[in-house]
């Protein structure tokens, strides 16, 4: 199986200035190196064969040639089983160009020459070189061997991807090379700099090239030059970074005294998957696609030995870092949504189920929040705990302790007389504890909380989250159902980081608070409707996993041996008679809960996924899941 990961090498080597053999050498060298890493792709700095800071030596035959002997010494003696894009000059109708060779083993695949040369400041490049603008479609010889020249795409068939390169400068223009190639096509682009360091540069350098990725919908491998070119008037820091989808896979220090190596595994799955999703990338398809040479190789990559250089991450929508960032980011969003629609229906009442679990928990936060947002008064936040037949203690308490600690009123309404009565009206014995028993409980608190909303004059706040959406757990027209749904947008694992981060990043939380959530927090989760120790992740499974799953279907589009394959990585413990019960699990779920979907109350989208059926899930409600 093709894992749709591709592994990436920046690579950074010390040079010495002028001298192409001993640079080659040396170069060969640090990729032997890489045998056991095996990434797919390596890519040098801007003319690392001659050193990029020649000058007009540029000019001169004997730096010409020896560069020459250099490339052919490199392919004569490259067996390394990957694409390596390497920097060198290559003369063309007595024009000198600042090339990237895409070599594989003993064959160049092609040559793209850099398009925009800087000629201003520290830089005079159009001293030396010709732009590759000047080009148009050429087949050229290198060792006597036919190849293409000039901006292009290539296709690498056993990993199925395209990929594109630029050079240095490029990178910094109002429209660059890789544009073009990324509106073609291209999923990977690849640059070799040799990119000066003056004071903040790298962080300039860092922001483009995220920003690069999260429009184009791509990866971006970049290597820069390092100390060994001349220090005459500026010096190289040898910066590499490997970015995909507007982060940072990896990222090198500055000015390393050695060779720089960076490592990082790209997911070639979930960027096909979002171009795939993006209308404006098939229309820039349409416009580009014909604007480009396109040149094809089959290395025969194999899987077969793939490590990962991270670890797969168990929880991948919780941030891995700024979280109190991200906590802000997230309430914010809630709060503000709550807040246009609390003024837009111009009530004063907002009503609230408090079950003492985690979902209603972060929904009583947002709300709290929402309120002094609109300098409201709190006592038109009316919280109602509704115990019944299989309420704990633990939970009646929590619910009734959660109130206190923020300093409001709750109201305790028993429902457990009322649903032995319906039930009497149904003829359905009460130790049934049926499907029928389990959603009387919940339609009735349901009922309870619009009933009290209209004797109010207020609305219902939903509690629901993103997992019980997509695993269908809730009960139609009970739980599933509110004047607006405030979790509807976060996953288990985030609700559960929303309210840990409340408790580690909210400024005077008091004692009732601090310990309450600390044991909502270690309370299992429970939809306490067959009784007290009725456990959700004992009846469908751990939500991390299921969210792990939902994450790779709706953010990444995985097939199931895909998501197979990253829950072996993310969870080694599972064996794969379990990670086949989870992925059954949670399809056939998916599948059939649709309907519950389709007709979802409003609520905000927080993550770059939703399943509001209005935007981003459209789907069936009578499709069925293949097994």
């Amino acid at each position: 199986m093709n894992n749709m990961f591709i592994k990436v090498c920046s690579l950074s080597p010390r040079i010495e200035l002028g001298r192409p053999m001993a640079n080659v050498k040396l170069i060969l060298k640090e990729i032997k190196k890489l045998e056991t890493k095996n990434p797919h792709f390596i890519v040098l700095p801007e003319l690392c064969v001659t050193g990029y800071s020649c000058g007009d030596l540029f000019f001169q035959d004997y730096l010409l040639n020896e560069n020459d002997k250099a490339i052919k010494y490199f392919l004569n003696n490259n067996d390394y089983n990957g694409i390596i894009i390497l920097g060198a000059v290559y003369v063309h109708r007595n024009n000198i160009f600042n090339c990237a060779y895409v070599i594989y083993k003993d064959q160049v695949l092609g040559i793209v020459p850099k398009t925009y040369l800087p000629n201003n400041k520290e830089y005079y490049e159009a001293r030396q070189f010709a732009s590759g603008a000047v080009l148009g479609d050429e087949v050229i010889k290198v060792d006597n061997y036919n190849t293409t020249f000039g901006r292009q795409l290539f296709y690498e068939q056993s990993k199925d991807v395209t990929f594109g390169v630029e050079i240095c400068e490029d990178m910094w223009a109002p429209i660059s090379p890789a544009t073009y190639l990324t509106m073609a096509g291209a999923e990977l682009i690849f640059n070799l700099s040799a990119s000066n360091e003056v004071l903040d540069k790298d962080d300039t350098r860092r922001y483009i090239i995220k920003s690069f990725t999260q429009r184009n919908k791509c990866a971006y491998v970049y290597a820069s030059s390092g100390r060994f070119e001349s220090t005459q008037d500026t010096v190289y820091s040898n910066h590499c970074i490997i970015s995909s989808l507007g982060n940072i896979v990896n990222e090198s220090t500055l000015f390393d005294n050695d060779t720089v190596t960076l490592l990082g595994d790209i997911d070639l799955g979930q960027i096909k998957y979002l171009k795939r999703k993006d209308a404006t990338n098939r229309e820039a398809l349409k416009l580009y696609f014909d604007n480009v040479l396109s040149s094809s190789i089959n290395c025969a990559f194999t899987d077969d030995n793939f490590t990962f250089e991270s670890p797969v991450s168990r929880t991948p929508f919780i941030p891995e870092d700024n979280h109190k960032e991200a906590y802000k980011k997230i309430l914010n969003i809630q709060v503000a949504s709550l807040a246009r629609r609390i003024t837009h229906v111009n009530v004063k009442n907002v009503l609230l189920g408090l079950s003492g679990g985690l979902d209603s928990t972060l929904a009583l936060i947002v709300l709290y929040k929402t309120f002094e947002y609109l300098n409201m008064d709190k006592e038109g936040i009316k919280l109602i705990t509704m115990p019944g037949p299989g309420t704990s203690e633990r939970t009646l308490r929590n619910a009734v302790n959660l109130a206190k600690g923020f300093g409001l009123d709750i109201e305790t309404i028993e429902i457990t007389e009322i649903v032995k009565k319906e039930l009497e009206l149904l003829k359905h014995d009460m130790n049934n504890k049926d499907i029928t028993y389990e959603n009387t409980q919940a339609r009735m608190r349901t009922s309870i909380l619009f009933k009290k909303a209209n004797q109010l004059n207020g609305i219902v706040l939903g509690t629901g989250d993103l997992s019980e959406l997509a695993l269908g757990w809730c009960t139609f027209n009970g739980d599933h159902m509110s004047n607006y749904s405030v979790n509807s947008g976060l996953p288990k694992t985030l609700i559960r980081f929303m309210v840990e981060a409340f408790l580690q990043y909210e400024e005077n939380v008091n004692e009732i608070l601090i310990e309450t959530l600390t044991d909502i927090l270690n309370t299992p989760i429970s939809p306490e409707l067959s009784g007290k120790d009725q456990k959700t992740e004992d009846i469908i499974g751990k939500y991390e996993i299921h969210d792990f799953i939902m994450y790779r279907f709706l953010i990444a589009g995985d097939s199931e041996d895909r998501i197979d394959y990253l829950l072996h990585h993310a969870f080694p413990e599972l064996s794969k008679e379990d990670r086949k019960y989870y992925l059954k699990t949670f399809f056939h779920r998916f599948f059939s809960q649709q309907f519950k979907r389709s007709v979802l109350p409003d609520g905000p989208k927080v993550l770059s996924i939703s399943l509001s059926p209005r935007s981003d899930w459209r789907m069936p409600s009578d499709i069925k899941y293949i097994d």
